[in-house]
């Protein structure tokens, strides 16, 4: 009897390969891990796996992609988002796509980057130890959270957790969400404001929304004029949801006191790209979900759904496309719909 045959893309740092469920994937199938960047001439190789284990949006699994990929049958995509997948392609090709988020259990890592950085901007952590690597020993006023205004921009899975610790530090939180309803305090005391009225009250903003046809672009020019002079902005959440050139001028004319951003309109972040060079920003490469326990967390998740698909009964509900298991081919897994 064949075995199903996987294929593990951008597994960069060795953590997907290292992870203690790797072990039970492999009796499950023939697994190959790949710790490089998919590249054009590897497509012919695509041919001869069953199943593609995606580690997030690194590889653009587009239409080439898919008709490269003969007897693909099963995607397995890590995270809870396929932005940069052809679903349209997928589901006529009868390529089954599963998300990889359980949402039983409590997303912090990016909550706890997101504090980070405002940490960062307002005690000037890494300007004082630039300077301290320099030899000097800088005189410097930093802030405190503890009093500031937060607003939280998508108070669901990310931006909740946001408001607990947010609450730990003695901050004020107010919150939007896309419904743009005004609602009274929830059972944490915190209170829904439409979006104008939050900008212009929050020393610090956070966005923690979905990247979608209505929140991409949000803050533009606009909407960053409307906040508080001297407000911070933090964006571990999309890049296409703040307009980069009126952040860049918004930050040049010290309108806003600083930004921490961990994600880009473009990635890789240009070298071109003045947020590299203004002293008021803390930068980092879009690492607010890659730490160990996630990985670990992503090759469990995959694992069990590769012996579900085996035995016929992986759920629609974790199934991005449940329509491509009406197209009728062969294939090792069927979806219990």
């Amino acid at each position: 009897m064949n075995k199903l045959r996987l294929l593990v893309l951008d597994d960069f740092e060795g953590e997907l390969a290292a992870a203690p469920a790797m072990d039970r994937l492999r009796q499950l199938a023939d697994v190959e891990i790949w710790n490089r960047p998919l590249q054009q001439a590897d497509y012919p190789l695509l041919q001869r796996f069953h199943t593609i284990l995606a580690l997030r949006e690194r590889t653009k699994l587009d239409s080439p992609f898919f008709t490269a990929c003969s007897e693909l049958e099963l995607v397995l995509q890590t995270g809870g988002h396929a932005y940069h997948l052809d679903k349209t392609t997928a589901s006529q090709k009868g390529i089954v796509v599963a998300l990889g988020r359980r949402v039983t259990k409590p997303m912090v890592v990016v909550p706890e980057l997101a504090f980070g950085l405002m940490l960062g901007l307002v005690r000037h952590i890494y300007s004082l130890t630039v300077e301290m690597q320099n030899g000097t020993w800088p005189q410097a006023i930093g802030g405190s959270l503890a009093g500031r205004t937060l607003g939280i921009l998508g108070y669901g899975r990310h931006g909740r957790p946001v408001a607990r610790l947010a609450e730990a530090f003695g901050m004020r939180v107010i919150a939007w969400d896309r419904t743009g309803n005004s609602l009274g305090p929830d059972e944490f005391g915190v209170q829904r404001l439409p979006l104008d009225d939050l900008l212009a009250q929050a020393d610090i903003v956070s966005i923690h929304l979905r990247l979608s046809p209505e929140s991409h672009g949000l803050l533009n020019w606009e909407k960053l004029g409307k906040m508080k002079p001297g407000a911070i902005l933090i964006n571990t959440s999309r890049g296409a949801i703040v307009d980069e050139p009126a952040l860049v001028e918004a930050l040049r004319e010290k309108r806003l006191s600083g930004a921490g951003l961990d994600v880009f309109a473009v990635e890789p972040l240009p070298a071109t790209s003045p947020l590299r060079t203004l002293p008021n920003v803390l930068l980092t490469p879009h690492v607010g979900w890659q730490v160990r326990n996630v990985f670990q967390e992503f090759v469990e998740i995959a694992t069990d759904q590769v012996e579900a698909w085996l035995k016929g009964t992986l759920t629609a509900k974790e199934v991005l496309n449940p329509e491509a298991m009406r197209v009728n081919r062969p294939r090792f897994g069927r979806l219990d719909l």
